[in-house]
C-alpha cells in the first residue's frame, strides 16, 4: 500500500524535485569556475548601457526631475561624459574579467560606482545605477576569482590602442554630435561636424554651437573620449614590464642534462630548446615542459622532457603557472603516450592533429618500384654536376659555417623564422656541434654569375634525436638549383647515416594525413571525402597535402601526433595560435614583437659572425 501511494504522489508532482534543484542553482549562482565568464558578460552589458545613457539625450522622470533642478547644470554635464568613459571601459575591461584578472577586477570595482553616479545624475535611471551597484557587491564577494596575474607586456599593445581607440572614439564624438541634431543652431554640413569633432577629441571648442547648454554636454564628451584614447595609450605603453617568455641560459643547460637522459624518448625533444620559449620544471627537476605564450595560449609541443615517472609533476607545475595568469592551457604534437598522461593528470581531451613521418636507416633503400622516382631524380641532379656533403656542425670549419648561415638567412621564404614545434631557430650555435649539416655543392658553370654563397645550393639542419637519431629542423635552397635538392639531401643524409651513428630519422609532420589518405582509397564514406576536400582546398594556402606527399615519398613509418586542449569551443582559438606560433599567420610588423634574441637582421648578423668566432677560436 505504501508503495502505491508514493508513486501517486510522484506522478502528481513528477517534477517538483528538479524545480526545486534549479531554483537553488539560480539561488546560488554559478559555479566558482563559471564566475569570471559571467561577470565580463554582465560587464560589458552595463558599459554598453552606460555609454547609450550618455551619448542618447537624456529624457527626465517627473519624481527624480527636481534632483536637477538643485544640482548645477556642470554636473550633469560631466556626468555624461563620465557615463561614457565608464561604458568604453567597461567594454575593454570585459575580456580580462572573463580571463579572471586581478587588475581588470581592481578597475572594474573602482568604475562600477562611478558609472552608478553617472547613470543617476545624467539619465536618472534607477535601473542603470542599480545593476552596476549590484554588480559592484557581486565583485567584492567573488574576489577569489579573480586572481589571474597580468601578461607579458607587449610594446605593439600601445600602437594597436591608439589606432583602434582613435578611431572609437572619433565614431562614437561623430554620434554625440549627431543625436542632438534638434539642438544645434542652424544646419552645418557633414564636413563641419567632422571637424567639430576632430577638434573636440583634442580639447578644443568647435564651430558648431547649440542651445539650451549642449555644448558643454557635447565638449565634455568628445575631451573625455579624446583624454581616454591618450590615457589608455600612455598606461599600456608605459606600464611595467612583465617578463616575456625566454630560455635562460640556465633553464637550457637543466634540458640539456636531461636530454642527455631521455632524449630518445621524443624525436621533438631537442625542440625545447629554442630560446623564445620558456621551461617550468617539476619538483624534483627531472621533468620539464617547455611552452610559449601565444594570444593567451599557453602552448606547450611534444612530450615533457625527462624521466616518464616525473612528468606528472612539470604537467601540474605548467597547469599551476596557466591558472594563474589565466593562459589557455595546450599542447602541439604530443605522442600517443604523452597525451595519455596529459589527459589522464589534468583531464584535458586529446585530438589527433596528424602523423610523424619516420625513416628508419636500416630499412631504407633506393632499390624497389616504390622508390623509383626518387631515384631517377637524384641520379638526374647528380649527372647535372651536384655533389653533397653530410657533417656534424663542428666538423665545419669557420667559412663553411658562415656560409652555410648566410645563405639560410637568405634564402628564407619569410622575413622571420617559421616553425615551434619542429624548428630550432639556429645554425651553428657552439652548443650544438653535435647537429648535423647536409649540403649540396656545384661548380658554377662557364658564363654564369658567382654566387654569393660560393658553390653552396642547397642545405638541409639535423638536431640530435637522443644518442642515434636526428630529426629534420630546416631545408632552404637556393631557388636557381635544379628542383630535387631536398630529395637529393635526404637521400645523401640516410646514406651517411650509418657512418654518423644514425639510425632513424624524423621528418615532418603531415597534417591530417590520415583524412587525406582514407579519402582517396575506393568506397571511402562521404564524411572523409568532404574532410579530404576540405583540407586539399586548404592546401592552396598551407603545406597540407604536399606536406604529406613530400614525406611518404620516402616510405616512412607514421607516428601519431596529437593536440591536447581543454574544451571544444577552445579549438579555434589554439589553432590560430598554432598557426602564429608555426609563422603561418602574420600579425603586422607594428603589430607584434620581434623575439628577444632576433631584435633585427643586423642582430642576426652580428650573432651569426660571433657564432663564427667562437667556433673560429674553438
Amino acid at each position: 500500500m505504501s508503495v502505491r501511494v508514493d508513486a501517486k504522489k510522484s506522478d502528481e508532482v513528477p517534477s517538483g524535485p528538479k524545480w526545486l534543484s534549479v531554483l537553488a542553482r539560480i539561488v546560488k549562482g554559478p559555479k566558482p569556475e563559471n564566475v569570471p565568464a559571467v561577470v565580463g558578460t554582465v560587464g560589458a552589458f552595463i558599459g554598453l548601457a552606460d555609454i547609450a545613457a550618455g551619448v542618447i539625450p537624456r529624457f527626465r522622470w517627473s519624481r527624480v526631475h527636481a534632483l536637477s533642478e538643485v544640482l548645477p547644470g556642470s554636473v550633469t554635464q560631466l556626468a555624461a561624459a563620465g557615463s561614457i568613459i565608464v561604458g568604453i571601459l567597461l567594454l575593454m575591461l570585459a575580456h580580462g574579467l572573463k580571463r579572471a584578472k586581478q587588475q581588470a577586477w581592481l578597475a572594474a570595482v573602482i568604475l562600477l560606482p562611478i558609472g552608478a553616479a553617472a547613470q543617476a545624475l545624467y539619465r536618472h535611471s534607477h535601473i542603470g545605477a542599480v545593476l552596476s551597484l549590484l554588480l559592484f557587491v557581486y565583485l567584492l564577494r567573488h574576489r577569489k576569482s579573480f586572481l589571474a596575474l597580468p601578461d607579458p607586456r607587449s610594446r605593439w599593445k600601445a600602437l594597436a590602442n591608439f589606432i583602434l581607440m582613435g578611431g572609437a572614439s572619433f565614431g562614437l564624438g561623430w554620434v554625440i554630435v549627431g543625436s542632438h541634431a534638434d539642438k544645434m543652431v542652424g544646419d552645418p554640413p557633414v564636413i563641419e561636424q567632422i571637424e567639430h569633432v576632430i577638434w573636440g577629441l583634442f580639447g578644443f571648442e568647435g564651430s558648431i554651437r547649440y542651445t539650451d547648454h549642449v555644448d558643454y554636454t557635447v565638449g565634455y564628451s568628445l575631451g573625455a573620449l579624446g583624454l581616454l584614447t591618450v590615457a589608455t595609450t600612455a598606461y599600456l605603453a608605459f606600464r611595467p614590464a612583465y617578463p616575456a617568455a625566454v630560455l635562460t641560459e640556465e633553464d637550457e643547460d637543466r634540458l640539456r642534462e636531461l636530454l642527455a637522459k631521455h632524449g630518445e624518448r621524443d624525436s621533438l625533444g631537442h625542440f625545447a630548446l629554442r630560446r623564445d620559449k620558456s621551461v617550468v620544471f617539476s619538483p624534483s627537476g627531472k621533468a620539464a615542459v617547455s611552452y610559449r605564450v601565444v594570444s593567451g595560449v599557453m602552448l606547450a609541443s611534444g612530450d615533457p622532457i625527462g624521466d616518464v615517472e616525473a612528468w606528472p609533476g612539470a604537467i601540474e607545475q605548467f597547469m599551476e603557472l596557466a591558472k594563474r595568469h589565466s593562459w589557455t592551457p595546450a599542447v602541439a604534437g604530443c605522442s600517443e603516450t604523452g597525451g595519455e598522461v596529459w589527459a589522464r593528470e589534468t583531464g584535458l581531451d586529446a585530438l589527433e592533429m596528424g602523423d610523424e613521418a619516420i625513416v628508419d636507416v636500416a630499412d631504407f633503400s633506393l632499390s624497389g618500384r616504390s622508390m623509383r622516382n626518387v631515384r631517377q631524380m637524384v641520379k638526374r641532379i647528380e649527372r647535372n654536376g651536384y655533389t653533397t656533403k653530410v657533417r656534424r656542425v663542428g666538423d665545419l670549419n669557420a667559412e663553411e659555417l658562415e656560409a652555410v648561415q648566410k645563405a639560410a638567412n637568405a634564402w628564407r621564404d619569410t622575413e622571420d623564422e617559421r616553425g615551434f614545434s619542429m624548428a630550432l631557430g639556429r645554425i651553428g650555435d657552439p652548443k650544438d656541434l653535435d647537429a648535423i649539416i647536409a649540403t649540396a655543392h656545384k661548380d658554377p658553370e662557364e658564363g654564369e654569375e658567382p654566387s654569393p654563397f660560393g658553390d653552396l645550393k642547397a642545405m638541409q639542419h639535423y638536431v640530435p634525436w637522443g644518442k642515434d637519431g636526428s630529426s629534420l629542423e630546416l631545408m632552404r635552397r637556393d631557388r636557381s638549383a635544379d628542383p630535387g635538392m631536398n630529395e637529393l639531401l635526404i637521400v645523401a643524409f640516410l646514406q651517411a647515416a650509418p657512418d654518423l651513428d644514425v639510425k632513424r630519422m624524423s621528418l615532418n609532420f603531415a597534417f591530417f594525413r590520415s583524412a587525406l589518405e582514407r579519402g582517396s582509397k575506393l568506397g571511402a564514406g562521404p564524411v572523409v571525402r568532404v574532410q579530404r576536400t576540405a583540407l586539399i582546398f586548404l592546401s592552396r594556402w598551407f603545406q597540407i597535402e604536399s606536406l604529406y606527399k613530400f614525406n611518404e615519398k620516402f616510405r616512412p613509418r607514421w607516428e601519431p601526433r596529437f593536440v591536447v586542449f581543454p574544451n571544444s569551443r577552445d579549438l579555434p582559438r589554439i589553432g590560430f595560435a598554432m598557426m602564429q606560433a608555426e609563422g603561418f599567420l602574420e600579425l603586422p610588423r607594428l603589430m607584434r614583437r620581434r623575439p628577444a634574441h632576433l631584435k633585427s637582421v643586423d642582430q642576426a648578423d652580428d650573432a651569426l659572425e660571433a657564432q663564427a668566432e667562437v667556433t673560429r677560436a674553438a
